[in-house]
């Protein structure tokens, strides 16, 4: 007896035995994703699992990183320190 592969929506995947899907062409084109990219897993409030490209948070990370204590003198010295410890 011959296995007849079901028919796929386009814009849907399933969700295999070893809990693994395949993101549809489509989908990757338009986010210009390819292979070996990490990505961001999470679950929003509605229940839905959303993928963000690393790369986003890496640059976001790495303009923090570059803009911290870019204002010297703003705050007189001790001045946080004083603030932390109300905090406390």
């Amino acid at each position: 007896m011959r296995r007849v592969k079901k028919t796929r929506r386009r814009g849907f995947t399933r969700l295999s035995s070893k809990r693994q899907v395949t993101i549809p062409l489509r989908a990757l084109e338009e986010t210009g994703l390819g292979p070996g990219d990490q990505l961001k897993v999470e679950v929003d409030r509605a229940g839905r699992i959303v993928l963000t490209s690393a790369a986003v948070g890496a640059d976001r990370s790495r303009a923090i990183e570059e803009t911290a204590g870019s204002l010297p003198r703003v705050y007189k010295p001790g001045s946080l320190e004083r603030v932390r410890d109300e905090w406390r």
